[in-house]
């Protein structure tokens, strides 16, 4: 199972890429759990400028907007995680 966080202070981009994610993950047949984490700490933490930023198993993948679809898609479907 894929661990996925959403990093942000809950804003309406925030709550939107959680539910793409999830969306798109339930549409793959992907097991995930989607988190939010509004911290500052977690923000610091990864170095995140922007947000809503997507941290899958532990790497940051995606900050300053809602990653698109196709995006997602590859992160979900990867062993090897690449940071974009």
């Amino acid at each position: 199972m894929k661990k996925v966080e959403v990093l942000g202070s809950g804003c309406a981009k925030c709550v939107s890429t959680a539910k793409i994610i999830q969306a798109v993950a339930d549409e793959c047949g992907v097991p995930v759990t989607v988190t939010k984490d509004p911290s500052l700490e977690a923000l610091l933490r990864y170095g995140v400028m922007g947000t809503p930023a997507v941290v899958v198993d532990g790497r940051l993948m995606h900050s300053g907007s809602v990653p698109g679809r196709t995006v997602i898609e590859a992160w979900l479907k990867s062993t090897g995680l690449a940071a974009e």
